[in-house]
């Protein structure tokens, strides 16, 4: 969970069309140069412009669904930029009309790149409008428990996320063994060829820089300029993956510890950087022996909870302040002001009629645990979790005790990258905690 953030958007804005594409089965990457027929038909979803349908053989599935938002200056223009949000699991269908709004004074970066690219932006497989599949029990059943985290709390969590696991991928495994990083790239590549188009160009995030990479390892004769920006390891070990997240954590908590250091005379948590960290490490303490509930706000505030508002970007570092400071100082059950906003419903507005989820929980499982080459046994985790939160006592509880793959049967499939020698530009965030740096 992270505190929310503004977001001013209206999805009637921009007009983009909704192609419809159906992949073939063949893996091989010379399969996306068979010519498909492209029809045009009303989107009635978000506006009266067209969309692509375009058909391949009839039993080939799944479907994917991607938009095309055409350069305004065609007489320039340098051809499809696709783009990813990251996830696995997130929708790109809108990810154009995105990148294309910003608040007032600010020139978004979408309308700067749509004046000679057409913007692509698509559902990968498993996601949205593209085919997809729920497990019938996505998830290890119910929030793990609050308050302080034992090991007898962590091996029934461990128990519960094998089961749930195992009766998840035992499920569909023909679907679900085939959502791989690699057969997304495969499917963006069909998306290339069923536009005409010699090269596609990519800016992917998160997740999507790894889509990015292997779509350039496997498509090198077809993969333009690409831009991976917060960029993912190059072998998926999950294990691996949670220390180093954690460690970046760690290091921007301290950051905010300072900053509250200088702000002591507003929020009260010590004048010096490791005065603050003590100070919120005995408040974290606090909620774990004995979590807060206020009246109206369905949340259970423990020591996770410290944790995750001391996880934030610098612009929300006063946002979170706040609420750590009224958290310290509540009394009764009425919920402090700072507390009442966070939970407040956004008000965005109800998606159209039959619009998928933005995000698929069974696709962001499949694909990182048909990936993962990492250990899945709960002494490896129980461990990594303890020392953690030894050497971070208040970020550290962010650690997972539990491998998400364990009991996961598919078998995992590691991916090889090759250079391709194509135009590639990696970009990273000193201070960013979701993709780490390093």
């Amino acid at each position: 969970m992270t505190l929310p953030r503004t977001i001013a958007a209206a999805a009637t804005l921009l007009a983009v069309g909704a192609p419809m594409f159906t992949p073939e089965p063949s893996a091989a990457a010379n399969a996306a140069d068979r010519t498909s027929a492209v029809s045009w038909n009303a989107c009635p979803e978000y506006t009266d412009e067209v969309l692509a349908w375009m058909g391949l053989p009839a039993e080939a599935v799944p479907d994917v669904a991607f938009t095309r938002l055409k350069a305004t200056d065609q007489a320039n223009r340098l051809g499809s930029l696709a783009l990813n949000p990251g996830g696995p699991g997130g929708s790109g269908y809108l990810m154009p009309l995105d990148l294309s709004m910003a608040p007032p004074g600010v020139t978004p970066i979408g309308l700067e790149l749509n004046e000679r690219y057409d913007l692509i932006g698509f559902d990968p497989r498993g996601v949205g409008y593209s085919t997809s599949y729920d497990c019938p029990d996505a998830g290890p059943g119910g929030p793990p428990p609050t308050g302080e985290v034992t090991e007898e709390h962590a091996r029934e969590r461990y128990a519960a996320v094998v089961a749930a696991n195992r009766a998840c991928s035992q499920s569909n495994p023909a679907f679900l063994s085939q959502l791989t990083t690699v057969n997304v790239a495969h499917d963006l590549d069909r998306i290339r060829a069923a536009l005409g188009e010699d090269r596609m160009n990519f800016l992917g995030v998160s997740w999507g820089t790894w889509l990015g990479a292997v779509y350039r390892s496997e498509h090198p004769r077809h993969a333009g300029r690409v831009w991976i920006d917060s960029v993912a390891p190059p072998e998926f070990r999950f294990d691996e993956f949670v220390t180093v997240r954690n460690a970046a954590v760690g290091r921007d908590f301290t950051r905010m510890a300072g900053w509250l250091a200088e702000h002591d005379d507003e929020y009260g948590f010590g004048a010096t950087t490791r005065a603050v960290e003590k100070s919120l490490a005995r408040l974290a303490d606090a909620l774990e022996a004995e979590p807060r509930t206020f009246t109206g706000i369905d949340h259970v505030f423990d020591g996770t909870f410290v944790a995750i508002a001391g996880d934030q970007d610098a612009p929300t570092w006063a946002m979170a302040a706040r609420i750590l400071a009224d958290l310290r100082d509540a009394t009764g059950t009425e919920a402090p002001q700072s507390i009442k906003d966070l939970f407040a419903e956004p008000g965005r507005g109800d998606p159209p009629p039959g619009a998928p989820r933005q995000f698929n929980e069974t696709m962001n499982q499949a694909v990182f645990c048909n990936e993962d080459l990492g250990r899945r046994d709960f002494d490896s985790a129980w461990a990594a979790y303890r020392k953690a939160v030894k050497k971070y006592p208040v970020t550290g509880r962010l650690h997972a005790t539990t491998p998400p793959c364990a009991g996961w049967t598919i078998p995992p499939e590691p991916v090889r990258l090759r250079d391709s020698g194509t135009p590639l530009v990696l970009s990273g965030h000193r201070y960013e905690t979701l993709s780490p740096y390093e």
